[in-house]
């Protein structure tokens, strides 16, 4: 059994994400020592990095408590991981399409910004002022 701040060195989090993982339920509750410490199973260090990895994937904690349900659920199939890795992917994309939309909207002002021009004359500011943007 580890008490906390052996799992958070060993997941590679802080031990405030090993209390806030534990209250969001995503890590089980663990024992608690005579002494009232924590005491968690080595277990707990593979789905604190589980938890990390997919947040690294773009995850909710909500959607990675959804992974984390269906790993454990009878009957789940690699099936229902991977509409929700689609769906993630389809996530992904509409934020790169937004950020691709904003780039467009704000390279052409910044071609048209003269450094030298008062700041009363800047079409960034001016775009921004009129709503264009």
């Amino acid at each position: 059994m580890l008490q906390i701040g052996e799992v958070a060195k060993r997941s590679g989090v802080g031990i405030e994400t090993v209390r806030f993982y534990e209250r969001k339920g995503l890590i089980p509750k663990p024992g608690r020592s005579a002494s009232g410490y924590r005491q968690y199973p080595e277990t707990v260090i593979r789905r604190v990095r589980f938890i990390q990895h997919a947040k690294t994937l773009g995850f909710s904690l909500k959607e990675i408590g959804e992974l984390i349900a269906l790993k454990s659920m009878p009957g789940a199939r690699c099936e229902d991981i991977r509409t929700k890795a689609e769906a993630k992917v389809a996530d992904i994309q509409e934020k790169i399409d937004a950020l691709e939309k904003m780039k467009g909207a704000l390279m052409p002002l910044i071609h048209r910004c003269q450094s030298t021009d008062p700041i009363g004359e800047c079409p960034i500011l001016d775009a921004l002022d009129k709503g264009e943007i």
